[in-house]
């Protein structure tokens, strides 16, 4: 039974082979810390930005507003017949002014001359009346 004291021949002391953990243990405690303190307080509430509600506008109807080129070439403004191109621009013209802007719905008769037509959907262009719409073309389709 003795106690084992390490070899006493030799004067220099044994060199320690374990590492030193006390300064990693420390350096991950600071770490700790400053990560508690770097996050941000829990809030019991979420932020958001919501749109601003808007009550919906009133939908009002467009003027609709009835071209007919009928067989005989002769151009009716809501079933009043017109009678001269001059007087189809006066009318084009006081309908390009009206907002918002009317709907024109155009139908020609199977017979009418194309040139009427034409003269009639470039007139209410060149005037600015973007809404036109033909009507009826379903009789041609055979």
């Amino acid at each position: 039974m003795g106690m084992n004291l390490g070899n006493t021949s030799s004067s220099e002391p044994e060199v320690m082979m374990d590492i030193n953990t006390t300064p990693l243990i420390d350096v991950m405690l600071v770490l700790l810390i400053m990560l508690i303190i770097t996050i941000p307080a829990q809030l019991h509430s979420v932020n958001l930005d919501m749109p601003v509600s808007q009550p919906p506008k009133v939908k009002v109807d467009p003027v609709v507003i009835k071209i007919e080129v009928g067989n005989d070439s002769v151009v009716r403004w809501n079933d009043t017949e017109l009678p001269s191109r001059e007087v189809l621009i006066s009318k084009l013209t006081e309908a390009s002014t009206i907002q918002p802007q009317p709907e024109l719905h155009i139908r020609s008769a199977p017979k009418a001359k194309y040139e009427v037509v034409a003269a009639v959907l470039a007139n209410a262009q060149r005037l600015g009346l973007n809404k036109l719409g033909i009507v009826g073309s379903e009789q041609f389709a055979k």
